[in-house]
């Protein structure tokens, strides 16, 4: 007999250090001003921005976005990188992908299925 609910419980249960990662990603971006940051630095790709950049296009006072910046950084979202007198900030890709693998690891209760824009309606299987 299939028990979703018993399935999920051990999913979560298996690896806590992943779900304390999801955590901390998921409470830094549960904030306006840090999502909008992260989603500019993906946007930027490997060549990052600058803050002087970010704090320009965001329309965000620089202590305001250094704060927010340092959030980031601490929940492993984004790297910085000092070249010359500058830092890089640059979203981490591949903590990204860990956090949206987390997330959808069970997807479908662990069936193949194709998640898209409207492809999962809540009372009907993927």
């Amino acid at each position: 007999m299939n028990h979703p609910e018993a399935e999920s419980r051990a999913a979560a249960q298996a690896d806590p250090q992943a779900e304390s990662r999801a955590l901390a990603a998921l409470g830094a971006l549960a904030h306006a001003q840090r999502l909008r940051l992260f989603r500019a630095l993906v946007v930027a790709g490997l060549d990052g921005l600058t803050p002087g950049v970010l704090a320009e296009r965001l329309e965000i006072a620089r202590n305001t976005l250094s704060f927010h910046l340092k959030e980031l950084a601490h929940a492993g979202l984004v790297t910085i990188e000092q070249q010359g007198r500058n830092l890089v900030y640059r979203a981490d890709f591949a903590r990204m992908n860990e956090l949206l693998g987390y997330l959808s690891e069970h997807c479908c209760q662990g069936g193949v299925c194709e998640i898209g824009p409207g492809s999962c309606v809540t009372g009907s299987s993927c």
